[in-house]
């Protein structure tokens, strides 16, 4: 292929992304839905505009690297340490009731699997998908009924930082012994090693960056500086450790997050991310999503994975809020606000294709599992206060 035939390629994509993207926001549905969308419409599966090519999968990593690093810029370190073990015990359950149910889920449909093996990591890492929260949408929600700062919202939003840092710790492993399943101790001394690295280079970077932050702030340097080591922190966390380089762009981007100008960052990692990675990345999914495999077992499988997605988040999550003593109403609310899935969960069904463990047919489960909890949770939320406030009035 001609090299200047990628400048056509980004041409379409960026354009023909943008405009779904709004029909997307029109529809009630999440942005990136429309950006996969348009991958889908401009890729081999319908329209054959667009070929994946070695150039937009580079770019496409670049898009889910600097996404992860900004969703480690933008935790919040503080409001997490104030909210205790309640948020901490809520994830946990967010993540391992879905990561329980997705790994059975598919060894219902393909059949049981021997420990160790290929398929089971293969089931493991279907439960892995599901683990994922994004809750961007239920903030909105709760924001526009006035009750994002009330102890359910907070808890929901806590939570689900937590949950995408033990998510992906999940993936991590996961990864790592699919890769090398025979050594499986070596997977633990690797990812234990790499945490430690990342904390004794991280706090001798959050002083460096502090320092330069003080002298120089609001600077582009800091902004290239942050990329440049959310860059490193990929590249060493993959090279010399063994991990995924999507835990280390989010581990540079937790060791950034509290410097005065994170967020200034963030705004800037937001822009290269909006204009060209971003897009390119959404729809990189839709290019590489083969729906002339879809068949009746797929079909069956997908919906299946939507429900067991959906159900082992309010399961898991709400039961785990009771026993911390939420009443039933609230339980409910936080099991419903943990819902929703999103980029994270792209991102890991990504990385999953990149080493093998997931086909790129399932693609269309994860897609449809972000429309429908985008879609349902707010519903569900807004439903949920309106019968609290008819049992006041009543």
């Amino acid at each position: 292929m001609e090299s200047y035939v990628v400048f056509r390629d980004l041409a379409i994509i960026l354009v023909v992304s943008k405009y779904f993207g709004i029909l997307a926001r029109k529809l009630k549905a999440p942005q990136v839905a429309g950006e996969i969308v348009a991958g889908l419409m401009i890729g081999p599966s319908i329209f054959g505009i667009v070929q994946s090519s070695d150039f937009i999968v580079q770019v496409a990593e670049i898009g889910v690297i600097l996404l992860m690093f900004t969703a480690g810029l933008t935790t919040d370190l503080r409001k997490l340490a104030k909210t205790g073990p309640t948020a901490f015990l809520v994830a946990c359950f967010g993540v391992f009731v879905p990561l329980a149910g997705g790994t059975l889920l598919y060894m219902a449909f393909y059949g049981r699997a021997a420990l160790g093996s290929e398929e089971f990591y293969r089931a493991v890492f279907i439960g892995c998908i599901m683990t994922a929260t994004s809750v961007g949408i239920t903030v909105q929600a709760l924001r526009e009924m006035g009750k994002l700062q009330g102890i359910v919202g907070t808890t929901i939003l806590s939570a689900a930082i937590i949950d995408d840092v033990i998510g992906i710790i999940v993936l991590t492993f996961v990864i790592g012994f699919k890769s090398d399943a025979v050594k499986p101790i070596y997977v633990v001394l690797q990812t234990i090693l790499f945490f430690l690295f990342a904390i004794v280079v991280g706090v001798i970077c959050y002083r460096l960056f502090k320092y330069l932050d003080e002298k120089h702030p609001h600077t582009h340097r800091i902004a290239i500086l942050g990329l440049a080591l959310c860059f490193a922190f990929s590249y060493i966390a993959e090279k010399f450790f063994g991990i995924a380089d999507i835990t280390g762009a989010f581990v540079a981007g937790i060791v950034l997050c509290n410097i005065n100008d994170s967020e200034y960052i963030a705004k800037k990692m937001d822009i290269n991310s909006y204009m060209l990675f971003g897009p390119v990345f959404f729809a990189s999914i839709g290019l590489k999503t083969d729906i002339s495999s879809i068949n009746g077992s797929i079909i069956w499988f997908s919906v299946a994975f939507i429900a067991v997605a959906l159900i082992t988040k309010v399961v898991g999550c709400g039961l785990i809020s009771r026993f911390c003593r939420f009443d039933t109403a609230d339980a409910l609310k936080i099991g419903v606000g943990m819902m929703t899935r999103g980029e994270v969960a792209l991102i890991v069904a990504q990385k999953g294709l990149a080493v093998g463990l997931m086909e790129p047919v399932y693609f269309t489960a994860v897609i449809l599992l972000i429309i429908v909890s985008s879609i349902a949770t707010p519903i569900l939320l807004k439903l949920l206060y309106a019968k609290d406030s008819q049992e006041k009035v009543t």
